[in-house]
C-alpha cells in the first residue's frame, strides 16, 4: 500500500512541475501591463513605472522570474497581491472555507439526487420511473446555472422570503444563517452535477447488472435487493467515483458564475477579480491551489476504488 502510494506520488511531482511552466507561462500572455494599471493616476510617469517594475520584479526575463516565484512556493510562500498588498497564501485560506463549504453541500445534494436516480433507472429500465429519471437529468444539464438561480431568488426570496437573496455568513458565526445563505447556491451547482452522475450511475448499472456474475447471483436464489446492492452496485461504483472526484474539484475550483450572482465571496470571485486587475501573484496562487486539489482528489480516488474493490487491493 505504502509502496504504491509513494510510486503514484512519484508520478504526480513531473505533472506539478509542467503545471507550474503552463501556469506562469501563460499568465506572461495575458495583455496590458500590470504597472500601468497598479500606478493609477501616475502612468504617464515613466520612473514610477520603471519603479514598480524594479519592485515586482518585472523588469527581469521571464525564467528569473520563475526560478523567483517557484522557490518561493516550495518555500509555502505564494507571493503578496499587488492589488490589495496581502499574501497570497492569506486570502487562499480566507475563500477557501467558504468554497468548500459551497461545494461539499452542492456535492452532497448532486450524491442525494444523483446516485439513487441513477440506481432507479437502471434498475427500472425502459419504465416510466427510468423516463421520469432521465427527464429529472435533462433538466439539470440542460439548465443554465445563472437562469436557475435568479429563478430561486425571485421565488425564494422575493415572492416567499424565506431565504436571503445573496451575502455569505460564516458557519463558525451563525450555523442556521450560514445555511440560509449557501442553500440557494449549492442546490443550483448541485442539480448539474447530479444530472451528470445520474447519467454515469445509469450506465454503470446497466453494464454491471449485465454481468454473468450477477446472472449467478440471482441464480443462486439471492433477493434483487441483494443482487443490485451487493454485487452490481459495488462495481457500478468505480467510474462514478472518478467522475464524483473530478465534478468535486470542479466545484472546489470556484465557480463563478454562481458566485457572483449571489455574492459569494469564493475561490470563483477571486480570481476574476485578479485577473482583471492583472494581479499575477493571486492568479497564479489560485490557480497552482487548485490544481493540487485536483491532484490530492486524483489519490484519493485512487484510495477509493481500493476500498471499494478487493480484487484491486490484491494486485
Amino acid at each position: 500500500m505504502w509502496n504504491w502510494l509513494l510510486k503514484r506520488l512519484g508520478q504526480v511531482l513531473p505533472t506539478l512541475v509542467i503545471l507550474s511552466f503552463i501556469i506562469f507561462g501563460l499568465q506572461q500572455l495575458m495583455p496590458g501591463d500590470p504597472a500601468v494599471i497598479l500606478a493609477g493616476e501616475e502612468r504617464g510617469d515613466p520612473q514610477v513605472l520603471a519603479q514598480i517594475r524594479a519592485e515586482l520584479r518585472l523588469d527581469q526575463p521571464i525564467w528569473a522570474q520563475y526560478f523567483y516565484w517557484i522557490g518561493n512556493v516550495l518555500q509555502g510562500d505564494f507571493g503578496f497581491s499587488w492589488r490589495i498588498r496581502m499574501p497570497v497564501s492569506d486570502l487562499i485560506l480566507e475563500k477557501l472555507p467558504v468554497t468548500a463549504q459551497l461545494a461539499s453541500m452542492a456535492f452532497l445534494i448532486a450524491l442525494v439526487i444523483g446516485v439513487p436516480l441513477g440506481i432507479l433507472s437502471a434498475v427500472k429500465k425502459d419504465t416510466a420511473w427510468d423516463w421520469l429519471a432521465n427527464a429529472v437529468a435533462l433538466f439539470g444539464i440542460s439548465t443554465p446555472n445563472f437562469w436557475l438561480g435568479i429563478m430561486m431568488i425571485l421565488f425564494f426570496s422575493v415572492q416567499l422570503g424565506w431565504l436571503p437573496p445573496s451575502g455569505y455568513v460564516p458557519l463558525w458565526e451563525d450555523p442556521v444563517q450560514s445555511l440560509a445563505t449557501t442553500i440557494m447556491p449549492a442546490f443550483v451547482l448541485g442539480t448539474g452535477v447530479a444530472s451528470v452522475l445520474m447519467r454515469h450511475t445509469r450506465a454503470a448499472m446497466l453494464t454491471a447488472l449485465s454481468q454473468d456474475y450477477v446472472r449467478t447471483a440471482r441464480a443462486k436464489g439471492l433477493t434483487e435487493r441483494v443482487v443490485v446492492w451487493k454485487h452490481a452496485l459495488r462495481n457500478a461504483l468505480i467510474p462514478v467515483v472518478t467522475l464524483g472526484t473530478i465534478e468535486f474539484g470542479r466545484l472546489l475550483a470556484g465557480a463563478v458564475l454562481t458566485e457572483q450572482i449571489f455574492t459569494i465571496p469564493g475561490f470563483g470571485k477571486l480570481v476574476v477579480d485578479a485577473v482583471f486587475n492583472r494581479d499575477y501573484p493571486v492568479v497564479q496562487g489560485v490557480v497552482l491551489a487548485t490544481a493540487l486539489i485536483f491532484v490530492a482528489l486524483s489519490l484519493l480516488a485512487d484510495i477509493l476504488y481500493m476500498a471499494i474493490n478487493p480484487r484491486l487491493r490484491q494486485a
